[in-house]
């Protein structure tokens, strides 16, 4: 068996200390593609790269067995605050 959801949200907890953790297992069970979606402090002055690489480093373990990693979203929490607040402004939502 692979890597579990759970594997991964622990070490991306434990090391990047994320505001919102969101990981959806899209490999059908098996551990090997998940999509990611994450708040740090830690992102704060990083371009998108370095925030992608920061969470490929914080899952190094990990990354033996999964084939696929989708970072849908990185964001700074300022970053995560104005987008909820777009997303509850918009009309129909």
């Amino acid at each position: 068996m692979g890597v579990t959801k759970e594997q991964v949200e622990s070490s991306l907890t434990s090391k990047l200390k994320p505001s919102h953790l969101e990981v959806i297992d899209t490999s059908g069970g098996c551990g090997a593609s998940f999509v990611i979606e994450i708040v740090s402090e830690q992102f704060e002055g990083k371009r998108l790269l370095e925030r992608h690489r920061i969470v490929n480093a914080a899952l190094e373990e990990e990354m033996k067995q999964i084939h696929a990693l989708s970072i849908k979203k990185a964001l700074t929490p300022e970053q995560w605050k104005q987008q909820q607040e777009a997303e509850k402004s918009k009309p129909g939502a």
